[in-house]
This record gives C-alpha cells, sequence and structure tokens, in this order.
C-alpha cells in the first residue's frame, strides 16, 4: 500500500511513518520544516528514516496548493495518513496567521488532493483541544465541541466541518482522530514532557501553570501510533442507523468518523512532574504560575468508540512511558 505521511519529519508523523514501513508499506513523507522548534530534530527524525526501503521524502509545504496538486497527481496514494499542522495553544495567541495558513488552507489542498485523486482512506489529525470549556468528564465524541478556547482548537474543528462536507459530497472515507497529550523518544520541545525534562536535568526551574492543577490524559507514542494505523486499515463508511432527526457528532449518513484517541486516565500535572524526578533522579524547582489564556483544565478521553472499532486499548504505563522518554533525552542529547 502507497501511503502517504504529512508531517512526517513531526513527533507523531515519523514514528507513524516508522511502522508503516515496518510492516511493509510504501511510504512519501512530506513536511515543510519549518523553525516552530529546532529544526535539527526535525532533521534527526528524517535521518532515522532515510535509507529505508519504500520510504521517499520530500520537503512540501501542505498550504502549497500547486505543489500538493501535483504531488497527488504524480503519487496517485492509496491512502493518506494527514498528521502536519501548526501546532500549540500558546503558539496560537502570538501567531494566529500560520494556523490559518497550515491547518485550513494546507488542510483544503489534503481534501481536495483526495478528490481529484481518489484514496480509499483518509485518517487526519485533530486534537483533544476542540473540548474548548466542556466540563463533563470523559470527554465523549457524541459531546457538542461548539465552544473553543484557542485559534488552535478552532482551526482543528474547523478541519472536522471539512472532512465532513467532504464526506458528504464526494464520497471521501475521512476519519478525524482527537489525540490527547501525546508523548515519548523524539518528542516535541514545545511540551511539557521535554520541557520539564530538560530543566530538571539542567537544574534550571520549570513554570509550572494553574499551580500544577491541571490534568491531562497522557498517552504513550505507541499507544498512539497503533490506533493511529488501525483506523487507517478500517475505512470509514456511513452510519445507517446515523438520522437527521437527532444526529450524533461523531458519525454520518457520510463515510465520515471521529474518535478519541487517548489513555483514558487523566493524570495530576502534579504527579507528572514526580515520576519525571524519579526518572531523572532529580529534583524540580517549580515555579507556580496562573493558568495561561487558552489552556484547558483538565483532558480525559472516552476511547469506548475507538476501542470497539479497532481493538484500540493502551498498554504502556505512565511510569514506563516516561522512564523511556527521559532514557531517549540522555542519549540523544548526551546528558
Amino acid at each position: 500500500m502507497k501511503v502517504l505521511v504529512t508531517g512526517a519529519a513531526g513527533f507523531i508523523g515519523f514514528h507513524t511513518a516508522r511502522a508503516l514501513l515496518d510492516r511493509g508499506d510504501s511510504v512519501v513523507g512530506i513536511d515543510n520544516l519549518n523553525a516552530y522548534y529546532d529544526v535539527r530534530l526535525k532533521d534527526a527524525r528524517l535521518a532515522e528514516l532515510d535509507g529505508r526501503n519504500g520510504f521517499r521524502f520530500a520537503k512540501i509545504d501542505i498550504a502549497d496548493r500547486a505543489a500538493m496538486a501535483e504531488l497527488f497527481a504524480t503519487e496517485r496514494f492509496d491512502t493518506v495518513v494527514h498528521l502536519a499542522a501548526q501546532a500549540g495553544v500558546r503558539y496560537s495567541i502570538e501567531n494566529p496567521q500560520a494556523y490559518l495558513d497550515c491547518n485550513l488552507q494546507g488542510f483544503l489542498n489534503i481534501l481536495e488532493g483526495c478528490r481529484n485523486n481518489p484514496v480509499a482512506h483518509c485518517v487526519f489529525a485533530s486534537s483533544s483541544s476542540v473540548y474548548g470549556g466542556n466540563t463533563r468528564m470523559p470527554f465523549s465524541e457524541r459531546d457538542g465541541v461548539d465552544h473553543p478556547l484557542s485559534l488552535y482548537a478552532a482551526t482543528k474543528k474547523s478541519n472536522e466541518l471539512m472532512a465532513h462536507t467532504y464526506a458528504h459530497l464526494y464520497g471521501i472515507p475521512l476519519t478525524g482522530l482527537r489525540f490527547f497529550t501525546v508523548y515519548g523518544p523524539w518528542g516535541r520541545p514545545d511540551m511539557a514532557p521535554y520541557k520539564f525534562t530538560k530543566n530538571i536535568l539542567e537544574g534550571k526551574p520549570i513554570d509550572v501553570y494553574n499551580h500544577g492543577h491541571h490534568a491531562r490524559d497522557f498517552t504513550y507514542i505507541d499507544d498512539i501510533v497503533e490506533g493511529v494505523v488501525r483506523t487507517l486499515d478500517m475505512t470509514a463508511t456511513p452510519d445507517p442507523e446515523w438520522s437527521s432527526d437527532a444526529p450524533r457528532a461523531d458519525t454520518s449518513s457520510a463515510p465520515y468518523r471521529i474518535y478519541n484517541i487517548g489513555n483514558h486516565t487523566p493524570v495530576p500535572l502534579s504527579t507528572f512532574i514526580a515520576l519525571i524526578e524519579q526518572a531523572t533522579g532529580k529534583t524540580a524547582i517549580r515555579n507556580l504560575l496562573p493558568a495561561q489564556p487558552g489552556d484547558v483544565p483538565a483532558t480525559y478521553a472516552d476511547v469506548d468508540a475507538l476501542t470497539k472499532a479497532v481493538g484500540f486499548k493502551p498498554s504502556i504505563p505512565l511510569d514506563v512511558g516516561i522512564r523511556r522518554f527521559v532514557e531517549w533525552y540522555r542519549a540523544f542529547y548526551k546528558v
């Protein structure tokens, strides 16, 4: 099977491309290698994929309409895993235009590619951030998500709406996965596991927002990737029980699905920090701060739908996952 993986130099994209190659798929990876975080980490991920049988990389910005149209027309993909995005809740407050360019225009180019060069299935990344102001736990795909707290969340909700429209109009099978706080080796430097580990090892203070009262549904990267690949293999189909009189948000009369993909176990930030301290053998210097604009106080994934659909069941305990991340960090940065 020939698979397009967008964001192949990114955290989840890299791991997904590697998993697909491991099972014998042909992968074309694209990424614009922007400087949102250290490009050397992206280059190092690509170096792990370079030379693998069946892998080819192209530096392409998904917001480049002409380049994306040419890519789809030339390659004729069987399936697509769309993971490229401008990520980060806080950065969306500082640089909103980047989110419109990448997450909206870029996603439109993906959808147009799938329309003009039909694919069997496209799986795309959404985010737990879409739950925004929701407080009922655990977060369910059946709940409304009309109160985003950041522009990043709004763009991800927009992606879901755009996908449904294309599934309805053109019959393109599309599945959105709402990721819940993914962590693990090769993780992003802008996320808490990386920042905390770095500063703790260097003896620097860590910024702990909301005075440590946040809770997150931390999900290990290997569990996430297994869920992504299983979902890719299960093509979205119309829901025969869907009713316009009582419409569900996660299914449709079109070939469209939305799933949470998380660990179903929210963990207080204070506990998470303690596990990093344990793994590093060092004590954190905590700089307690108020909550930041756009932050969601807690995330907690109801994953029953994905479990029922593809047998998704996270298996990596948090202490094991953190230990693996810290081991990777020490080896990669030689500390």
